[in-house]
């Protein structure tokens, strides 16, 4: 999972991809009861209407909704009221073509009226409640949520000597085509409050949780598709306390530290910034315009100094800000343009595009008097930190990228790693401005070396074309079939509420394994349907406290903050915990 945390590329990318590619997320609806009259005589037949705001970008499914396993708008009136329900009157709907149904989805949009008519009974006087729930399914471009149900009603004024049209309401009920309703089962039960079981967003607390997960140990994370094999292994390694390694785990900090710092000296010998040494020194009069070494050696440091000072700030920006702009992450769009970006890097690596912006530094000219000096030595420095070109730029996003990951671990050091970075590119500019080093020779070995950093930047364009193609294809999913399956695993002893869980597996001191999955989440429904119903599997993970995460929305509290502790990025995530020892 640590190599798909790519929130550090957003901020220094974001210039590339607007936020419209992002996931929407699930906003709220507005709901508003309203009558056509201000009173009404007892038992008499009066219109009422509910006022239904859906935001922009956001659908509800219509009241006969073409796929079988979408749920209907409805409303359903209480009876305890004793008002008779005549007609309810739904508005048009239209056509939604949507990822993964055969034929387009019949949804409601924008502002939708319904019309509800009711005889009131004879036998009351004074002020009459009829409560009514509001069910709904809503939908974005992209996916369906879960279904949801809002209590609602309306409040009618019965005076047997006064009852008039309320003339500020008529213009709403004027579009409303009664007559052309049904006649609803008055012995329908109501609507359920939710699909699942209250699920931890509605009854818990986030810091309730993060109480409660603090009596356990995190053995493993995993994320995404895992065959049985690799499930078994991951559930295996959690007993046996033995946790997976990243590619630079092994390594201490300070070899971290020391590749890093290397990787930066290294982009001293791309064309994009070797041929401009000797330039710029000129321009900031070091190397042999200093005069004497000691005031070489001090402008080529301001130059270089500035050099990390930039890049330590933007990745320290970048890596204390990334989880802000989690939902871009999962955007398909927001993959496809990292992948055309390192596209155009590679090629210009290969010199197919020129994209290097290096040599605009040496256009620019001073006067005498202001060479020589430290502050523009440290501006020119900062200049060209900025445009160091198609040669750096792949190099520092996959430094930040990896810093962002390990300090998501909880390793703090990475936050420095821009700014080594920067060092190493500004380790020769203090040497060469006090013109006691010879630099290499600029020649057709460079060109090797950019072609060298040429090829992995396309490997690293493959690979963001691959993730947004992986999510495209991970929506093509009934969310109804997903919800169905995890109901079938609530039933055969999961746990949806991720509180009652942990509260069984303290009091019971047993392992637990948690399972963060969504309706829009296809790998969630092919995992349940294979891995998860592999007798192995199910052997494997017996005795444990089973909890079915439902995170509908990942960027919303307090799914959140759990799939950040568990350093989840993407669904579905599996978590095993352990009790800890006293």
């Amino acid at each position: 999972m640590a190599a798909r945390r790519r929130f550090a590329l957003v901020v220094l990318l974001m210039t590339l991809v607007s936020s419209a590619g992002a996931r929407a997320q699930e906003l709220p609806i507005a709901l508003t009861p309203v009558s056509s009259v201000a009173a009404a005589r007892p038992g008499d037949t009066i219109r009422l209407a509910l006022k239904v705001e859906i935001p922009k970008g956001l659908h509800l499914q219509s009241d006969r909704p073409r796929d079988k396993y979408l749920i209907p708008t409805t409303i359903w009136i209480d009876p305890a009221s004793r008002a008779e329900v005549l007609e309810i009157v739904f508005p048009p709907s239209r056509d939604l073509p949507m990822p993964g149904y055969a034929q387009p989805l019949l949804v409601f949009e924008g502002e939708a009226m319904i019309g509800v008519v009711v005889r009131l009974p004879a036998d009351v006087s004074g002020t009459l409640r009829i409560p009514a729930r509001f069910r709904y399914q809503a939908c974005d471009d992209d996916q369906c949520f879960r279904a949801r149900t809002i209590e609602t009603g309306w409040t009618v004024r019965i005076d047997a000597a006064q009852a008039a049209a309320d003339p500020e309401q008529a213009a709403l009920f004027a579009g409303i085509p009664f007559g052309t309703g049904t006649k609803p089962d008055p012995n329908a039960p109501p609507p359920p409050l939710a699909t699942l079981p209250a699920s931890d967003a509605d009854k818990s607390s986030t810091a309730t949780l993060m109480t409660a997960l603090d009596r356990f140990e995190v053995r493993g994370s995993a994320g995404g598709y895992m065959g049985v094999d690799e499930f078994l292994s991951f559930v295996s390694d959690a007993k046996a306390g033995v946790r997976r390694r990243g590619m630079f785990e092994d390594q201490g900090p300070l070899a971290i530290l020391a590749i890093v710092f290397l990787g930066g000296l290294a982009l001293n010998l791309t064309p994009c910034v070797l041929p401009m040494i000797p330039i710029n020194l000129a321009i900031i009069g070091a190397g042999a315009q200093a005069g004497r070494r000691s005031r070489g050696l001090v402008l080529g440091a301001a130059y270089g100094a500035a050099m990390a000072v930039v890049y330590g700030a933007l990745g320290l920006i970048v890596i204390l800000t990334a989880g802000t702009f989690g939902s871009i992450n999962a955007s398909p769009w927001f993959n496809a343009g990292i992948a055309a970006l390192f596209v155009v890097l590679g090629l210009a690596m290969f010199d197919v595009i020129q994209v290097d912006f290096s040599k605009w530094s040496s256009r620019i000219r001073f006067g005498p008097e202001g060479r020589g000096s430290v502050a523009l030595a440290f501006s020119m420095g900062a200049v060209a930190a900025l445009l160091a070109g198609a040669c750096v730029a792949p190099v520092v996003i996959q430094v930040v990228l990896f810093a962002s990951d390990l300090y998501a671990g909880g390793t703090a050091i990475a936050l420095a790693l821009p700014f080594v970075l920067g060092l190493g590119m500004a380790l020769p500019w203090p040497i060469a401005g006090a013109g006691i080093a010879r630099l290499p020779k600029p020649g057709a070995w460079m060109v090797r070396v950019k072609q060298v950093i040429g090829v992995f930047i396309l490997a690293t364009a493959a690979y963001y074309g691959y993730l947004a193609y992986e999510i495209i294809a991970n929506r093509w999913v009934d969310p109804a079939k997903v919800a169905a399956r995890a109901e079938e695993q609530l039933k055969a002893g999961w746990y949806a509420s991720m509180e009652d869980g942990l509260a069984v597996a303290t009091a019971g001191s047993t392992p637990v394994l948690i399972d963060f999955w969504a309706t829009w989440c296809k790998n969630c429904l092919v995992m349940d349907e294979t891995t998860l119903a592999d007798s192995r599997v199910v052997a494997s993970v017996e005795g444990f406290t089973k909890i079915k995460y439902q995170a509908e929305d990942p960027d919303a509290e307090p799914a959140r903050s759990l799939m950040k502790r568990f350093e989840a990025v993407g669904l579905p995530a599996y978590v095993i915990l352990y009790p800890r020892q006293p």
